[in-house]
């Protein structure tokens, strides 16, 4: 493999078009600060319209051989991808921590995602399986193959942004597809040309990848009604999604989406208090919350709020705060002043309409610290909206019933959770929420490589990991034969 500068000062100042690394020249730069510090890491270019269309036809140009390779070809450039991020783990997870504010436990949880849907993607060359099937006419048979779509746009968060990324380019390229990826402009480097590089050192073959960062006001809509690909891969706001959906079905390309949440955290009457305090714990406070299967709204059973109230506001005014490189750090910052201010404002009108502030609240910086509201309800700021921060509103109710409405009451169903030691009361209530996926006696932050991903409702279309990926990304052709002499009606 060559040898790639991978530090945050290893001049980043470059597109990946069509196989080569392209100087910003007369292009508009971004730049990329740390959001702890504020300090510039660098400048990257911002691609333009004209870049889009080159990169498209390059990985249109380039996809119908790499689609011909053996099998085994193409598990070997993901191979050696894995491989790559597993020897550079440490420089991959200091991009992290200095590029989207990603605290120690959040960077190997990223990496270690990343690198498991790989290892789920290098099998899906060997499972590109087609089908024989009967037919209806005498002497025919019928074939169903399946092949890669062609070009894949992705167009990847900040949040998550090597993850992101990765879930949607390395199955891409797996099933035999050309990429063309524009990561957020807020992290360009660890959601996009981090990943050229790793696929550059892997050996993908020249054009296949093209990464064309940019901001999505200027070249989001020339990503996702280009009618070159096949499929648009898009995580981010339900807002955006929609748009990305609408100029995709103009060219009848297929949108996968995943979009934003409101995600519950269901505490019965029958929990084990303590553990479902764990788990809103790590699920409100991961990554500053910044996920959209993080919890949204903590629902407790009144029979046990004020214990839960108790503990978690305990737990959470007592986690460190502070830089992300700090190895003790779990709290870092938000990722700007605009998402920041936003999540005080919805923790303010909260109070103003009532909730209670337990802990929290303010802000050092773009730190915000770690905040409980109490005495919440469905209908305040930082319970209906997405909050993307460090907040757990705690919502009181009196029945099953009641946790089901609540937690429903919503535009939102991507993730949740239920605690109860009565499993049969649990998946009862699990079975009643209308949301992707649900997690018993555990909280919303799942996602195993080879499990579906993908909400319902306005959280999304489609799924992501395993087998599910692999339909999103890959067609089916049928091909039949008349082995014998067909008789016509005419």
């Amino acid at each position: 493999m060559t040898d790639l500068p991978l530090a945050p000062d290893d001049g980043w100042n470059a597109l990946y078009l069509a196989g080569e690394w392209t100087d910003g020249g007369d292009r508009n730069a971004m730049s990329v600060e740390n959001p702890y510090t504020r300090e510039e890491i660098g400048t990257v270019p911002a691609g333009t319209e004209d870049d889009v269309d080159r990169a498209y036809e390059a990985a249109a140009a380039a996809q119908e051989s790499w689609a011909q390779q053996p099998p085994q070809a193409r598990a070997g450039v993901i191979e050696a991808a894995i491989q790559f991020v597993g020897d550079n783990r440490e420089e991959i997870a200091d991009l992290l921590a200095v590029e989207s504010g990603s605290t120690r436990v959040k960077c190997e949880a990223e990496i270690q995602t990343a690198r498991g849907m790989m290892q789920q993607a290098a099998s899906y060359p060997f499972r590109m399986s087609g089908q024989q099937m009967d037919s209806i006419t005498p002497g025919k048979e019928n074939v169903a193959e399946r092949r890669p779509v062609g070009v894949v746009g992705v167009i990847s968060p900040w949040n998550f942004p090597l993850h992101l990324s990765m879930r949607a380019v390395a199955p891409a390229l797996a099933a035999g597809n050309g990429v063309v990826l524009k990561p957020a402009s807020s992290t360009p480097i660890t959601g996009g040309l981090l990943l050229a590089r790793i696929f550059e050192a892997a050996g993908v073959p020249e054009g296949l990848l093209s990464v064309v960062p940019g901001r999505g006001s200027e070249i989001g809509d020339a990503i996702s009604d280009h009618e070159t690909p096949r499929v648009l891969a898009f995580t981010g706001s339900t807002e955006i999604g929609q748009r990305v959906a609408a100029n995709a079905a103009q060219n009848c390309a297929l949108p996968a989406l995943e979009l934003g949440g409101n995600n519950v955290h269901v505490v019965t009457d029958g929990a084990d208090v303590e553990r479902a305090v764990d788990g809103g714990v790590f699920g409100s406070f991961l990554h500053q919350g910044q996920a959209c299967i993080s919890i949204n709204r903590h629902l407790v059973h009144e029979s046990v709020y004020d214990d839960y109230v108790g503990m978690l506001t305990d737990r959470a005014s007592n986690l460190p705060t502070g830089d992300p490189r700090d190895d003790d750090t779990i709290i870092g910052p938000i990722i700007d002043e605009s998402q920041r201010d936003q999540i005080l404002e919805y923790v303010e009108t909260s109070v103003d309409e009532g909730a209670t502030l337990e802990t929290g609240g303010e802000a050092d910086g773009l730190v915000v610290e770690p905040t409980v509201l109490s005495d919440a309800d469905n209908d305040m700021a930082a319970a209906a909206n997405e909050h993307f921060g460090p907040v757990a509103p705690v919502i009181p109710y009196s029945s099953d019933e009641e946790a089901i409405e609540l937690a429903n009451d919503t535009i939102h169903g991507l993730s949740g959770s239920v605690h109860s030691e009565d499993l049969e009361q649990a998946r009862t209530i699990a079975d009643g929420i209308d949301t992707g996926m649900i997690h018993i006696n555990d909280q919303p932050i799942n996602d195993e490589p080879h499990v579906p991903f993908g909400g319902m409702k306005q959280s999304g279309m489609g799924r992501y990991n395993g087998e599910a990926i692999l339909e999103e990304l890959t067609t089916t052709k049928v091909v039949s034969v008349q082995r014998e002499r067909r008789e016509y009606p005419f």
